[in-house]
This record gives structure tokens, C-alpha cells and sequence, in this order.
């Protein structure tokens, strides 16, 4: 089937459907047997060329399915670099519905139903932060730019329309797109202060207060700190509480980066790491992260959401062609109103229903098990005389290196994945260099674990795993 025309009838819809679904369950079914290393062994496929004539759904389908088996394997078991994502299939049908439906969700007169889902999301979100009542926010395509937001609103709160002389905190641990944002929200690269960190790679709260009082004697105007709850490149938790009652003593605005962190939460073993997340005044989460959800789903969070709101919609007029919609809402939000997007997909769809799908307590088992695997791979790990592994996990991120320096840390990363049955990153920590292992795919079980340590063992020249 090519289809001469765009409307596809019923049976073309269902035969369309069923070859990709078909394809995909192929793919998905047979992810753990693929290779983990990113070399891909030769050159990319070729992709067909675009031209006028349509071209048979097989062959396009096929070469769909061999451009991303050219790829690493970020959805298997067995990837541990970076933050892994795997993408829950139920996500992906939900995403096809949302696609297939086309509907107009960033005003909710437009499709009253689905903005209800998607604020649902966010309502639950915040349940689970701890967030008041006044809180809301939006979902967005990803940490980057739920963060962005939710600086904009800082410096909109906190410095009004004149952002001269402002000044904000963070540490060398901070995600990058901290200060990407903060550059694109009109701050100056010297606005960035960091702030030194403690043994355990954590926000110095001490040298925080006094940072912040030094430059507010110099002038400055201190209006924001970004503390994290899991950075990415160890997985360490700041002391949110005590960073916290600096910035209420202080008069900043506390921002919270929890996109790779925050919904172990839903743990008892995570929360106990997170006293004081529920004080911020804006959180960024990624659900395709901890809910293990398809790239391309964020949100940020406001302790107020008419803050956030304040901050995004232009002081002037609807123009003439929105009036309608200004006229015809009702007392909430649009996601429109809330973020730099009027056009956008209907992202609620796909962290909905697999949530109504399998409960949140199939959630909870699974993030609980990547805490549990991480311990794991921590204890072997330690026991390695050639390994140094100098912080226990907070959350579901080991690091460790060769005691032989940086130069062997990073060949026994290359060792490592040239085994194809793993793959780790690397990251730099108190200027050394380090591999991670983030367990974090809701594919990932003890035997891949397993797997990874036994690479890792004989890549770092022991024979034979500590049991």
C-alpha cells in the first residue's frame, strides 16, 4: 500500500497500523540481543530520497527500522550511559492516540477533556513533590526547556523588568542547562555564581550565605539559587532544606532541579533524600526519565502558578484573532499562558495512561529496584582493589575509575563498551575523570547488572567477580 491520495481508508489505517506495530514489537522484543556499543560497524544506512511518486509501506517501514538499529541502544536493558530512557511501549500507543486525535490542547476551551488530563498530570505531580495547592505548570519537551521557564519566572518575580546587576547560584555540578537558560533569559554569563561544594559533591550551604552576602555588599542582587535533588553526573541530593532556609532568609527564589531525581520520591528510600523539595519555588521533573517515558516529555512546576503565568503572557492586548479564546476560558490557565509554546502537542496523553494503565505502584516497584541495583553494582564495584568508588549512591548513579589515573579510567571506559554488552559514560569530578553506571531503564534487571559487572571486572584486569 502507497496511498495515491493522504486520506487513508479505514482498512489502509488498519493495514498501515499493523505493519508498524508489528515492526516495533519486532524491535522491542528483540532489544536485549543487540549490541550496547555505540560503534555502529559501518557506514549509515542509506535513506531513500524524496521525490514525487509515493513508495511501497514495506520498504519505507524498512528503512525506518534500519535507521534506528543504527543507533546506540538506548532502550535496552543493558544501557547505563548518561540517564538511560527506554520509553515505555503504553507511552508510545498513547502518543499515536494523541498524534492520530490532533487535538488543540494549549486552550482548554479548544479541548476541555484533554486539558483536564494534562492538568491532572501536573496536579499529581505535585502532589508528589509536596507542592501547595497554588502550584501548577505545564509539560514540556524536556528538562531544557522546563527549566527556561521557570527561570523566566524567577528573574520576572524577583528582578521585574530590569534584570541589571542580578545574580544567581548554582555549583560546577549543576546541569548545563541552567546557565543555557539563563543566557537565553537575557542574564549575562558573569551573573552565574558558583558556589564551592562539600566532600560529597554537595552545595556548601555556609559558603552559599556567604557568597550571597558578599555580593550583595558588592552591589549585586542575588534572586535565585538552583539546587539539585540527583545531579546527573553522580546522582548526588543538595541539603535541600538547608539551602532552603537560606533562600527564605535571604529573599531568593529556589529553584529545584529534580528532572533526573525526583520521582524517586515515590520511594521511601529516595524521599528520605528529599527534605525540603517541598519549599521550592519552582521544580523541573523529566518523566521520560523517572516514569521511563519517550524522550521529549518535561515539566516545570511554580509554587504559584500565577507567577508563572505573569511572567509568560504579554502585557498587552490578545490579538484580535485570540480574543475569542481569551473571552470564552475559564478561570484557569491555558498551557499557553504558562510557557514560550502556542502551538504544541497534546503531551498529556502519554504520561496519563500508563499511569491509569499500571498504577503508580508499578512505578514505585520500579524505581525501587534501580535504588536496589545501584547498591549492587556499588558493593562489587568496591570490592574491586583496581576500582576506586569514593561515594556510595544517593539514588541509582555509581562512579568509579582505576586507581591507575584518569588516562587508564578512560580506557577501561573504551573496554568496557567495546565489549558490546554494556554501555557507560564518563564524567569529570573534582577534575578527575570518572565512569558512570546510571541504572535507570525500567528494562534493566539484576542479571544485566550482573552483566555490567562482570565486563567491567575483566575490563579492569580482575579474573573473576567478587561474589
Amino acid at each position: 500500500m502507497t496511498g495515491p491520495g493522504l486520506e487513508l481508508s479505514r482498512d489502509e489505517m488498519l493495514d498501515l497500523g499493523a505493519e508498524a506495530v508489528a515492526l516495533l514489537a519486532d524491535f522491542l522484543s528483540a532489544v536485549d540481543t543487540r549490541s550496547a556499543s555505540p560503534d555502529h560497524g559501518g557506514p549509515p544506512p542509506e535513506i531513500g530520497a524524496l521525490g514525487e511518486p509515493g513508495t511501497p509501506v514495506r520498504e519505507v517501514l524498512g528503512e525506518t527500522l534500519r535507521a534506528a538499529e543504527y543507533a546506540v541502544e538506548t532502550a535496552g536493558p543493558r544501557h547505563f550511559g548518561f540517564i538511560p530512557g527506554g520509553g515505555l511501549f503504553s507511552s508510545a500507543v498513547a502518543e499515536l492516540l494523541a498524534r492520530g486525535f490532533n487535538r488543540y490542547v494549549p486552550a482548554a476551551v479548544m479541548a476541555p477533556a484533554f486539558a483536564a488530563i494534562e492538568r491532572a498530570v501536573l496536579d499529581w505531580f505535585g502532589e508528589v513533590l509536596g507542592l501547595p495547592a497554588t502550584a501548577g505548570g505545564l509539560l514540556t519537551t524536556g528538562g531544557s526547556s522546563a527549566t527556561l521557564s521557570a527561570l523566566i519566572a524567577a528573574r520576572h518575580d524577583r528582578l521585574g523588568t530590569d534584570a541589571t546587576g542580578g545574580v544567581y547560584y548554582l555549583t560546577e555540578n549543576t546541569n548545563h542547562c541552567v546557565e543555557k537558560a539563563a543566557l537565553i533569559a537575557g542574564l549575562p554569563a558573569s551573573a552565574a555564581r558558583p558556589v564551592p561544594t562539600t566532600e560529597r559533591l554537595s552545595m556548601d550551604p555556609a559558603a552559599l550565605r556567604e557568597q550571597i552576602r558578599a555580593d550583595r555588599a558588592h552591589g549585586h542582587r542575588p534572586f535565585l539559587v538552583v539546587a539539585t535533588a540527583g545531579t546527573t553526573s553522580s546522582g548526588t541530593v543538595d541539603d535541600l532544606a538547608t539551602i532552603a532556609d537560606i533562600a527564605r532568609d535571604e529573599g531568593l527564589w529556589l529553584h529545584i532541579d529534580a528532572a533526573y531525581g525526583g520521582f524517586f520520591t515515590l520511594t521511601e528510600r529516595g524521599r528520605s533524600h528529599f527534605a525540603g523539595l517541598d519549599r521550592a519555588d519552582s521544580v523541573v521533573l523529566d518523566p521520560h526519565k523517572g516514569l521511563f517515558l519517550p524522550y521529549g516529555t518535561g515539566a516545570v512546576l511554580v509554587r504559584d502558578v500565577r507567577i508563572l503565568a505573569r511572567a509568560h503572557i504579554p502585557a498587552t492586548e490578545a490579538p484580535p484573532y485570540l480574543r475569542d479564546l481569551d473571552r470564552d476560558k475559564g478561570a484557569e490557565f491555558d498551557a499557553a499562558d504558562l510557557g514560550v509554546e502556542r502551538s504544541r502537542e497534546f503531551r498529556g496523553l502519554r504520561v496519563w495512561l500508563p499511569l491509569r494503565l499500571h498504577g503508580v505502584a508499578a512505578f514505585r516497584t520500579a524505581l525501587q529496584e534501580k535504588l536496589d541495583l545501584a547498591e549492587l553494582a556499588y558493593r562489587e564495584l568496591a570490592a574491586n582493589p583496581s576500582l576506586e568508588t569514593p561515594w556510595a549512591p544517593e539514588l541509582s548513579i555509581v562512579v568509579f575509575r582505576s586507581r591507575a589515573g584518569d588516562a587508564a579510567t578512560q580506557s577501561l571506559r573504551d573496554r568496557i563498551n567495546a565489549s558490546g554488552q554494556v554501555f557507560c559514560s564518563g564524567t569529570h569530578l573534582d577534575g578527575r575523570y570518572y565512569i558512570r553506571l546510571c541504572v535507570l531503564s525500567f528494562r534493566t534487571h539484576a542479571e544485566h547488572v550482573r552483566t555490567a559487572l562482570e565486563v567491567i571486572h575483566a575490563a579492569a584486569g580482575l579474573v573473576g567477580a567478587p561474589a
